[in-house]
């Protein structure tokens, strides 16, 4: 691993692409309106996981109609969301061309974040907004034997596929609020290094002041 990381580069080195970088503001930024989406989510996702009270059957029909309205939603919102999902990752390959130390463990470890919400959001995410929409809990081969098209696939019930889809989305707001503690502790790190590499000065400048009085 020590390959991959240039080790010449500092903190103060023209080509460090550290927290108050263009491609620091490349990852924060998606990852913000990822959390916004999320958070619009919350309200639905709140009484499937942590509401004691029963869920009637009215809300869970609320429930698909929106998710159905989101699935169904033009090819441009889509787009705009994987074109954000390529910005933030840009950002990341471009803090981790010949990183530094602080860019292969602060910038790598957000890619690994990226890359387990990219694996939550195509496994169980794209797989929940698809089963509500083709409605399988209606077709009678789910009533008969609620098995999958593939061999050993088993197809939960409605009530516990929308829990699956609510818990993926916590899954997905705890990984880039990972994210972005990953940058702040980037640049508090960054901080840290420049009052260390700061106080060492000022003892010497009172020592030549020091000394200038004397000699007068």
């Amino acid at each position: 691993m020590s390959s991959w990381i240039d080790w010449s580069k500092t903190t103060k080195s023209k080509n460090y692409h550290g927290s108050g970088s263009f491609a620091t503001a490349m990852i924060i930024g998606p990852t913000c309106f990822f959390l916004g989406i999320l958070f619009a989510q919350f309200p639905y996702d709140f009484p499937l996981l942590w509401s004691k009270v029963d869920i009637p059957p009215e809300y869970l029909d609320q429930l698909e109609v929106h998710l159905k309205f989101l699935f169904d939603s033009p090819p441009i919102i889509s787009r705009i969301l994987h074109i954000t999902v390529g910005i933030a990752f840009l950002g990341l390959f471009v803090k981790m061309y010949r990183p530094s130390e602080a860019n292969f463990l602060f910038d790598g470890a957000s890619i690994i974040l990226y890359l387990i919400a990219v694996a939550v959001y195509i496994s169980n995410t794209i797989k929940g907004f698809r089963a509500v929409s083709e409605g399988i809990w209606n077709s009678p081969e789910w009533e008969s034997t609620r098995e999958g098209r593939f061999a050993g696939e088993m197809i939960l019930g409605r009530e516990d596929s929308l829990k699956v889809l609510s818990a993926s989305n916590t899954i997905l707001a705890l990984v880039l609020i990972g994210v972005l503690v990953l940058q702040s502790g980037q640049w508090y790190a960054e901080q840290k290094d420049h009052t260390e590499e700061a106080q060492p000065e000022q003892p010497k400048e009172a020592e030549t002041k020091a000394s200038s009085k004397k000699k007068q």
